[in-house]
């Protein structure tokens, strides 16, 4: 009987551990799918409290910074109507049959070369740093600048101004847009549209500088004269003090993933924009270039042409200011509607350039032309961190940029052709105007496509909350099935 009893005792004894594995195994998985669901949920507070941005501070002065670079490479850009009229009498005669043509290449080179290097520029800034790549782009800038200052023919010019000076201002704006994320987040819009105001003020200032210069002095010394620009943006990007984490890229460890970065184009708003916005600007610079010259044919060389720079300039400036503070009251990707309207109406201004039968309504034109511009290019920088976030936009731009040059190279040639063939241009205007209506009815998909999306992921996060829910049901049902069956083993 003892014995019996003894050997009862040890199988029970020995029953119950084996019992008790399957009730252990279950608390580990409980604490595991705990533990997980606490790791999922955790790293969107830890990267709002990771970074704070100052709002202020030295981004003031980062602000200002990037307000001279973008006046000193668009202000240069946005004024070579006067430098085509000087261009054509330096390198060309009448009697040339192509003059124009050949000649507009030299703005439409340097305005496309700047967006066309911006791809390479964000891949630059994130192994770099943005202090690195603007203060280097400035000094090719300089040189490129100071180069062809001392070119005798057209073919020259192509290279040192249309490639070398402008890749230069490519190197050095991309990375004045970028760094501004590292100071200003609620500010953003605001900060952008004073940044891009530097252009429309420059824009005001230089064609009156402009004039007097290649009156007094001519081209060659007048290039010479804009190399103290860019002397100055070599000192401005010193002041960009990186402030978010360094990327992988400039830690050390290389990736072909992380150096060209793919996320972006996986935001269907993303890919609407990027092949919208250079499909409304095929026609978009070809003001900029060609008006001058339009001007002084059509109410002759007396015509007070700067007087239209001025316009545009002034109200760009204003542009910005006032659509740069609105978008920052717009929420999400709504702010693309702003570009819609831009794009709308720079492309029924175009068409508006050869109805006017006098210099005043030319005025009024080009007035409604600048406020929009300004419009379009404050709200680019907040409309690519809405698309992808904080840490692709610079290459989120970038890549952007990039695919702007190809109709910033091609149009103003375009309109060229068209002059040098028909003799007038009237119709360059109004087909420049088509491509801003086409583009900016192609801009109105974006605010849809994201608010899709939205309801798709916030459908999908419900569904893995009632699926981890549902599994933690289970494992707790398994533990007290596991912790019934130890207590039968024991009894």
């Amino acid at each position: 009987m003892t014995e019996e009893n003894n050997m009862t005792e040890g199988a029970n004894r020995g029953d119950a551990p084996s019992e008790q594995v399957p009730a252990e195994e279950a608390k580990q998985e409980d604490r595991a799918c705990k533990v997980d669901l606490s790791e999922k949920a955790s790293p969107p507070a830890a990267e709002e409290v990771a970074f704070v941005h100052p709002e202020g501070g030295w981004g003031w002065v980062v602000m200002l910074a990037s307000m001279w670079c973008n006046g000193s490479v668009f202000g240069i850009q946005n004024s070579f109507g006067l430098l085509f009229v000087s261009l054509l009498k330096e390198f060309g005669s009448e009697d040339d049959p192509d003059l124009r043509f050949r000649t507009s290449w030299v703005g439409s080179l340097s305005m496309g070369m700047i967006f066309f290097c911006s791809p390479i520029v964000s891949i630059f800034t994130d192994i770099f740093g943005c202090r690195i790549t603007a203060v280097g782009g400035a000094a090719v800038g300089l040189v490129g600048l100071l180069a062809s200052s001392f070119v005798k023919s057209l073919g020259v010019m192509y290279f040192t101004y249309g490639i070398v000076f402008a890749c230069g201002c490519s190197f050095a704006y991309q990375p004045s847009l970028v760094i501004l994320g590292h100071y200003f987040k609620k500010r953003l819009g605001l900060v952008n549209g004073i940044v891009t105001a530097g252009s429309g003020i420059f824009t005001i200032t230089l064609p009156f500088i402009l004039s007097d210069l290649l009156e007094k002095v001519g081209l060659q010394n007048t290039l010479r004269v804009f190399c103290i620009l860019m002397f100055v943006l070599i000192l401005a990007g010193f002041t960009y003090k990186p402030l978010l984490p360094a990327p992988e890229s400039q830690t050390g460890r290389f990736s072909i993933s992380r150096i060209f970065n793919m996320n972006i184009w996986k935001s269907m708003g993303y890919r609407i924009w990027a092949f919208g916005i250079p499909a409304a600007l095929y026609g978009y610079y070809v003001p900029y270039v060609h008006l001058m010259n339009y001007v002084q044919e059509r109410f002759g060389a007396d015509a007070n042409k700067e007087i239209l720079l001025l316009c545009i300039g002034i109200t760009s400036c204003l542009g910005r200011f006032i659509f740069g503070s609105v978008a920052d009251f717009v929420k999400g990707a709504n702010k693309v509607f702003l570009q819609v309207i831009s794009f709308l109406i720079i492309g029924v201004m175009s068409m508006m350039i050869p109805l006017c039968h006098i210099f005043g309504g030319l005025i009024a034109v080009c007035l409604l032309m600048g406020l929009f511009d300004g419009c379009f290019i404050c709200i680019m920088a907040p409309i690519a961190f809405e698309l992808v976030g904080a840490k692709d936009v610079s290459q989120a731009i970038g890549f952007l940029l990039g695919l702007m040059s190809v109709p910033m190279v091609a149009g103003p040639p375009i309109a060229g052709f068209l002059r040098d063939k028909l003799g007038s241009y009237d119709m360059a205007f109004y087909l420049a105007g088509i491509p801003p209506i086409i583009g900016g009815i192609l801009l109105c998909l974006i605010p849809w496509v994201e608010a899709r999306n939205k309801r798709k992921q916030k459908k999908d996060g419900l569904s893995k909350e009632q699926d981890v829910s549902q599994k933690m049901i289970e494992h707790e049902k398994a533990q007290e099935d596991a912790n019934n069956k130890t207590g039968d083993s024991v009894l």
